[in-house]
Order: C-alpha cells, then structure tokens, then sequence
C-alpha cells in the first residue's frame, strides 16, 4: 500500500485456492495470460503509479503467480475482493501496474558467500535484463564489515555489474546495515515505485542495525523487499538463522524470497523479479473515515476464479497503521 498520508504497511504472502485455465507452455519466467474464456475480459486501464491518487484512496499492489511462479495476467476488477478489517470494500480503480522502477541491489560480498559468489555474480546481469533503461533506474550497495554505495542511481545498469567486478568475497557480514543504506539511498528515488533485491545467505554478524529497526524502517518508506538466498544445500537452509531473516523481510514488506543454490536458479529468481516489478495488479479503495490514528487496520485481498484447476498464490499487504 503506498500512501502519502504515511501509512506503515505490513504484508506477506498468502497462498489461496483458486482456479484457472489449464497451464500454458513456455518460458516459466514469462507472465502467463489467462484463457479468455475462463475470467470475464480484462480491464485495460494500467495503473501508472503506485501512489494514492487521492486523499484519502488506499491503492494496494496485488501480485499473482501461478503454480510455475509466472506472473498472471488478465484479470479484472471482478477476479478480486478486498477487505479492509472485516467489511468488504468496494474496488474504486483497478488497473495493471506498468510504472518506472528505483531498484536498489544489495550484495552480500562477505566471506560467508565465497563458494557462491562468482555464481551469484554472473547472474545479477538477469535482473536488469527485465528492466527499460529509458524510465528504470538502479543502484548497488555492497556489503562485508561495513557496508557500501558501490553504485548510485543510474540508468547504465552495465555500471552496476562493472562494479560488482571490483570486489569479491571477504571479511564478516553488515546486511542489515547495507539494507538501511539502501533504505536511505531509496530517498533519493525518482520513481514511484521502488524496491530491494538482496542476493544473501542471509547471515549477518558485524551489523550496528537490528531486524526490528530495520523493518520499520523498510515500511515507513513503502519499499518492497525481494530476496534470493543463496545456499549449498537447500534441504537443510530452513534450519538456517539467515533463510529466516531473509523470509521475514520478504514477507512483512510485499515482496518475495527466493531460495537458491546455483547460477541458474539465481538468474531465474532475478528475471522473475525484474518481470514481476512490471506486472502488478494496483487495487484502489477508500477505507472507512473513523480509524483513530495509529490504529492497526487489516487487508485481505481474495482472488475469485472459476473452478477446475490450479492454485494461485497472491501477494500481497495485509495491513497497515494510520498515522
């Protein structure tokens, strides 16, 4: 939810059974059209920018994949609901979120990446693949014992893996200090929409910052956070404190985490951010005008689909306070 009013939003991800038409071949990182004879025919307006178009407008970006995580096109306004609290809230503006992005990447140089840093390097080149140089624009913070503005905002997103060549793998892990430098980097931000990508194993032993302060921070200033942890063995990571920290920062700012353990499973994860970053659903609605300030309001967005075949997971925000 992206409010002027300075609303601090919680979110994560819901999974909800949901049906559509069968699956269609292809590219898996490609956004997927639904069949036109299973959802009542798309609404065309596209939202150009997540910001509140109106005092008093909550607009809420609502991403859904399908069971390949391929974003979801096609739907309209009658494929959602959204609940503010427990009442249901008409939907005001709907449209398809084509906006220009300020990405902000942040890289975990630090010694505990030395067997996936080369790999993980090489791949990151897969996200500004996605992105449109004319309007998009990035930076690159890098971390080790201390944290890094490598990069600053540019529209040259070579200059970013330029810069990634420089360093390499040593020394302890600042991450959370590197994520509130990119937080505040993100101030300077020309775009409406913005968000973080964390390439990690998630640790982080030598930071000044904590999860708390840092998470507060990320929802006051309306960035989604992404993250792909980076792992030599996937079946044990879910023990690990950093696929935590990284879960947790994915979840309560709308974004997604990603879980990987070679070069190819990493540029995946980066195509499907780039991609996803340029198709999200925006859902405008006017909350009711009596919540005291600092009161916590809940959301829920639903996904009405015919019956018959797979799920979708949505995300999504599921709240927020009014200041």
């Amino acid at each position: 939810m992206f409010k002027p009013c300075k609303l601090l939003c919680l979110a994560c991800a819901s999974s909800v059974s949901v049906f559509v038409a069968a699956a269609v071949a292809g590219d898996p990182q490609n956004p997927r059209t639904l069949n036109k004879h299973a959802v009542p025919a798309p609404d065309t307006t596209r939202a150009e920018s997540p910001m509140r178009v109106n005092v008093r407008m909550t607009l809420v970006p609502v991403t859904v994949t399908d069971q390949f995580g391929r974003n979801v096109t096609g739907l309209n306004k009658d494929n959602f609901k959204i609940y503010d609290g427990s009442e249901e809230r008409p939907i005001a503006t709907f449209g398809l979120q084509d906006a220009a992005v300020s990405i902000g990447l942040v890289f975990d140089c630090s010694r505990s990446m030395k067997n996936r840093f080369q790999m993980s390097r090489l791949s990151a080149s897969r996200l500004f693949d996605e992105l449109h140089p004319e309007e998009d624009e990035g930076f690159l913070v890098t971390v080790s014992n201390n944290a890094a503005l490598s990069q600053d905002f540019t529209s040259n997103f070579g200059t970013i893996g330029s810069a990634l060549t420089f360093v390499g793998p040593d020394g302890m892990t600042a991450l959370l200090d590197g994520i509130y430098l990119a937080l505040a980097q993100m101030k300077k931000a020309h775009n409406p929409l913005k968000a973080l990508v964390i390439v990690s194993d998630g640790e982080d032993n030598n930071s000044h910052y904590n999860l708390r302060e840092i998470l507060r921070r990320a929802v006051e200033s309306d960035v989604l956070i992404y993250s792909i942890g980076v792992y030599q063995n996937r079946e044990t990571y879910e023990d690990m404190p950093g696929p935590q920290l990284l879960s947790i920062l994915s979840a309560m700012t709308g974004g997604e985490q990603f879980v990987a353990q070679d070069a190819s499973s990493v540029g995946r994860a980066m195509s499907t951010i780039g991609t996803t970053l340029h198709n999200q659903y925006i859902l405008g609605y006017y909350p009711r005008g009596d919540a005291p300030s600092g009161k916590y309001r809940k959301i829920k967005v639903k996904l009405l689909m015919p019956t018959g075949t797979p799920r979708l997971q949505v995300y999504a925000r599921t709240g927020y306070y009014i200041q």
